[in-house]
């Protein structure tokens, strides 16, 4: 059965398949919008197919079908089914960053560090729970797709630590009491928060991530400020 549902996919999976495909003829729409659209399509089909059966067992032709365009409109985009899940999945990264820095700056001016913290941990598990296609392919399915996703994990994980890193720095020249840690920390607690995410997505619970706020909150603060964790946490 055709996996559409947005609901229980997210919109990074939500695809065309089932539906009609770009119009044609004199009712066409431009050019640019075409390729634009076959594009979107694209990379929402190949997050549905790869969320669905794994990387490896996923064609290009389950992709097109899914996403209602050509043969001959995919390989107008991309080289291969590796080139076409990686900008989808870099798209996903993107706009899960994105969610979280966009919650952090929301917040009212002078917030305390706390906060800002709890409001990044809380966007990024929201929109993990949100996406739940796009969570399974990123943290079950993309170690087995080739060296290529590799590094974009790889990527993933220092782009949080970096996250971390300007947090923390920050929030010493609040509280100098604060310690100073390694480089290697903050890679490390982003590694950490992975992979609690990733064993609750590959338990089939990527709904119940918002509840895993609290643990990661608490991590973060004990290694990054000697909080000790809190009693019931």
């Amino acid at each position: 059965m055709p996996v559409t549902d947005t609901g229980q996919v997210g919109t990074l999976a939500k695809t065309h398949e089932g539906k009609p495909g770009l119009p044609r003829g004199r009712s066409r729409l431009p050019l640019p919008a075409v390729r634009a659209s076959q594009r979107e399509r694209l990379l929402r089909s190949v997050i549905a197919a790869v969320s669905e059966s794994g990387y490896l067992a996923v064609t290009v032709a389950d992709i097109v079908r899914r996403a209602r365009v050509s043969r001959a409109a995919f390989y107008a985009h991309f080289a291969d089914k590796e080139e076409c899940f990686l900008a989808a999945t870099a798209e996903g990264r993107e706009l899960m960053i994105a969610r979280v820095v966009a919650a952090t700056r929301g917040l009212p001016a002078g917030s305390c560090d706390e906060d800002v913290l709890r409001v990044a941990c809380r966007a990024y598990l929201a929109f993990l729970a949100s996406e739940p296609a796009f969570a399974t392919v990123f943290y079950v399915h993309m170690p087995t797709a080739g060296p290529g996703a590799a590094d974009r994990l790889d990527a993933a994980a220092g782009l949080f630590a970096d996250l971390n890193q300007k947090w923390h720095q920050r929030g010493r020249e609040h509280h100098p009491e604060w310690p100073s840690v390694p480089p290697e920390a903050y890679l490390a607690l982003a590694g950490a928060t992975d992979e609690l995410v990733r064993s609750t997505v590959r338990a089939g619970r990527t709904d119940a991530l918002p509840e895993l706020e609290e643990t990661v909150v608490s991590l973060h603060l004990a290694v990054l400020t000697a909080r000790p964790w809190a009693a019931g946490t």
